[in-house]
């Protein structure tokens, strides 16, 4: 079996899948997690999933170059089209847009019984996708975060249950976790704390340009950014104070 290096970001989304299960990777980026799959011995079957012709000829090559083909299927498809009701057991979606992943999770929720894990690693709009787990009856069992090359990745992990449980017994209320990560607000990693600092002087900027402008609706714009400036220096506060 040949070696395979893969990022922190892919590594950490490996770790999260249980060992022998069936796996779907969709929007599989050339099937590195795939692959990374199979050589470590995690998974016993993959299935990567990519919607183009490059990726997914790509995703063919690189499988094809492993010892373990037999494991392995590539498929060209929309989201969840390329599975089959009951045909994985994980499905992992990394590496785009928290709307995009949400879109797929709803166009294929015919797909869902019978998967027993989800890993999501939305790029933006982490809040989106956790909403939809709330909705749609999946628990938050883990949450990551992670900085690698100067990009800070939140990686997701949910299983069917009770999707409140992770916001009870916070001092922050549900639509606040919704936006920071219940998990993650417990762990208050400083990688946490870095998301929310970037996140502050990005408004800040936006601040000081709507400011510049003389539009009658100024006021009431400024009034409102100001309001969310402070409650991300509150989460910065307690992020500092609280932190293990």
């Amino acid at each position: 079996m040949i070696a395979l290096m893969i990022s922190k970001r892919l590594q950490t989304i490996a770790q999260y899948c249980p060992k022998g299960s069936r796996v779907a990777d969709i929007g599989s980026d050339h099937a590195l997690l795939a692959s990374y799959l199979l050589v470590s011995g995690i998974a016993s079957y993959v299935i990567a999933g990519e919607l183009n012709e490059g990726p997914y000829q790509a995703a063919r090559r690189q499988i094809h170059t492993l010892q373990a083909r037999d494991r392995a299927s590539v498929r060209k498809g929309n989201g969840l089209a390329v599975l089959a009701p009951g045909e994985a057991e994980v499905i992992c979606i990394a590496g785009m847009g928290g709307q995009l992943i949400v879109s797929i999770l709803t166009e294929g929720k015919e797909k869902l019984p019978g998967v027993r894990r989800l890993i999501l690693q939305p790029n933006v709009g982490e809040e989106l996708v956790r909403r939809w787990l709330i909705d749609n009856g999946w628990q938050l069992t883990h949450e990551t975060i992670l900085e690698e090359d100067q990009i800070i990745y939140e990686i997701l992990v949910a299983e069917p249950g009770d999707p409140l449980v992770p916001y009870r017994d916070k001092d922050k209320t549900t639509e606040e976790l919704i936006r920071i990560g219940p998990l993650l607000w417990t762990e208050k990693s400083p990688v946490l704390r870095r998301k929310w600092e970037r996140e502050r002087d990005k408004w800040l900027n936006v601040l000081a340009q709507v400011k510049r402008s003389d539009r009658p609706e100024t006021a009431q714009r400024v009034k409102e950014i100001e309001a969310e400036l402070a409650w991300m220096n509150e989460v910065i506060r307690c992020l500092h104070t609280d932190r293990r």
